[in-house]
């Protein structure tokens, strides 16, 4: 078998983990000693025992000697649990094959160094693409500071997001809502604006699918929430969190806070809009590596026209509406050449709609 071949069942053994291990990365891992598989494990949860770890726990027979398999840079500091690389060293395995370089800078490259210290012979970059791309929310994360964000609506064949009357439940079918409900369990945070709360009252909480809440974060830059809105509702296993602008005067601040909801104020860009810039700053560095956008219309057109976003998910209902709302408003272009240009990720079917993954072309 090729290095290959166990890379691709590291990889597969990774995506297990997804929805649960974040702010950390997914990983796998697998041991083999002649051709023969001894242990395989992945990173569960977020603050519970790493691949690498897991993979050893699971071994039939001694390490020593072995090869190890892992899709990330085993880590070389002390976080929630011991350094995995520590673990590598301990049980004596004769070479490491690592799918690509940790970008965490406090790991990054250390682990190979103290693995080819302890003269483990070390090979990376099998498979690298297939393991960065994986971890794609992690990597921009660790890059940037801020969160990889991901705009998400359903929309009818001719472009709108709902009728002229503001009416839109539901325009996606019964699997799309599932699809989308999984999206909620893949990201840290969920965010809508004050119209779609006010308009269609969302709960914001994975139902449909098994996965962790979301924190819920609403734009309110004037708290006119409503006391009775479901996303206020369940904070003991799904916390909100409100963007306001200035609040000066407004009672409504105390109502809010008895609540338990914590509420954010983000300054002004110079639109008079809240800057979506600095509030990404800000889930930053509250170890919100992932955002998920779901709208309405006008909070979508601002994260496009600032190009703020990551990845567009569009769910396509084969159905026709003519007037309506538009899922992107004007962003004064007016040239065709001047248009946003995206790549097609991926295409797929949720029942009766298509699914189209969108990111930002290089």
């Amino acid at each position: 078998m090729t290095d290959e071949h166990y890379m691709k069942m590291a990889l597969k053994l990774a995506r297990r983990g997804e929805g649960w291990t974040s702010p950390n990365p997914m990983v796998g891992a697998v041991i083999v000693r002649d051709e023969k598989v001894i242990g395989k494990g992945y990173h569960r949860k977020f603050g519970g025992a790493h691949a690498e770890v897991n993979a050893i726990n699971d071994m039939s027979e001694p390490v020593e000697g072995a090869t190890f398999y892992v899709t990330l840079e085993p880590c070389s500091h002390y976080g929630k649990t011991p350094p995995c690389v520590d673990k590598i060293v301990e049980a004596k395995a004769s070479r490491v094959v690592i799918g690509t370089v940790d970008p965490n800078p406090l790991v990054s490259g250390r682990g190979i160094s103290i693995l080819n210290d302890h003269g483990i012979e070390t090979e990376v970059g099998v498979l690298g693409k297939q393991c960065k791309n994986l971890n794609k929310k992690f990597f921009k994360f660790m890059r940037t500071g801020i969160p990889f964000v991901t705009l998400k609506y359903a929309q009818t064949l001719d472009g709108r997001i709902a009728s002229s009357t503001g009416h839109s439940r539901w325009i996606s079918s019964e699997p799309s809502l599932r699809f989308a409900h999984r999206l909620r369990g893949l990201h840290d945070a969920v965010l809508v604006g004050i119209g779609t709360v006010v308009a269609d009252d969302p709960d914001l909480r994975v139902r449909l699918v098994r996965g962790r809440n979301p924190l819920r974060i609403v734009l309110d830059s004037t708290l006119r929430i409503p006391p009775g809105a479901r996303v206020l509702d369940n904070q003991d296993v799904a916390k909100t969190l409100i963007i306001t602008g200035s609040l000066r005067g407004n009672n409504r601040l105390s109502i809010v806070k008895r609540r338990g909801i914590e509420t954010l104020t983000i300054n002004e860009d110079s639109t008079g809009a809240l800057d979506l810039k600095k509030l990404l700053i800000e889930l930053g560095r509250r170890q919100i590596s992932s955002l998920l956008v779901e709208g309405g219309a006008g909070i979508i057109t601002s994260f496009v026209r600032e190009d703020l976003f990551d990845r567009i998910i569009v769910i396509t209902a084969p159905k026709i509406l003519g007037r309506g709302i538009e899922a992107v408003g004007d962003l004064e272009i007016s040239r065709m050449d001047n248009s946003i240009s995206l790549e097609i990720e991926q295409v797929c079917r949720k029942g009766e709609d298509v699914v189209t993954y969108l990111r930002r072309k290089n």
